[in-house]
């Protein structure tokens, strides 16, 4: 079995897409984080709803994507830049599980915002992991973007 794990949340689907091609490049095992609560397809009102979430610190119920970590050394952490943060479904994963001693991989998706805050508060939540270097992507992923990225963090199955 893989030990890498690719976690993400994608409320549009580009975040989704990133996780598909770095899970085709190193062959983990993709799992995506569903929140007991959808959110508005509609922009402007999830991006009301968000806000407001991301103000309080809310970590939504995990109903899909919660299971157990602990098969896993090397986990890729996915969120769409949400108001320079993680989305909370993301945040709410980072608060449930203990990363000491895994390798901890974040990446985003962002309208030109980049990481922002993202790789700091991941770091915040997984003090105890090892941390390696993410990338943040603007638009579609292309697979040699990703496959240089990983050249440069020195990822290996």
């Amino acid at each position: 079995m893989n030990d890498t794990l690719i976690v993400y949340y994608s409320l549009f689907g580009n975040t989704k897409n990133l996780a598909i091609e770095i899970a085709k490049q190193t062959g983990g095992t993709m799992r995506e984080l569903v929140p007991d609560k959808k959110y508005s397809f509609d922009y402007n009102t999830a991006a009301k709803e968000v806000r407001n979430e991301i103000s309080r610190g809310f970590c939504p119920k995990l109903i899909r994507g919660n299971e157990s970590i602990d098969d896993y050394q090397t986990i890729f952490i996915g969120t769409p830049n949400w108001f320079k943060t993680v989305a909370p479904p993301v945040l709410s994963f980072l608060k449930q599980f203990d990363f000491t001693g895994k390798t901890v991989i974040p990446f985003c998706t962002h309208g030109g915002g980049g990481f922002c805050q993202i790789e700091d508060d991941i770091v915040k939540e997984c003090s105890e992991a090892t941390l390696l270097s993410g990338i943040a992507i603007n638009g579609s992923a292309e697979s040699e973007s990703i496959s240089r990225w990983l050249e440069t963090i020195a990822y290996s199955q």
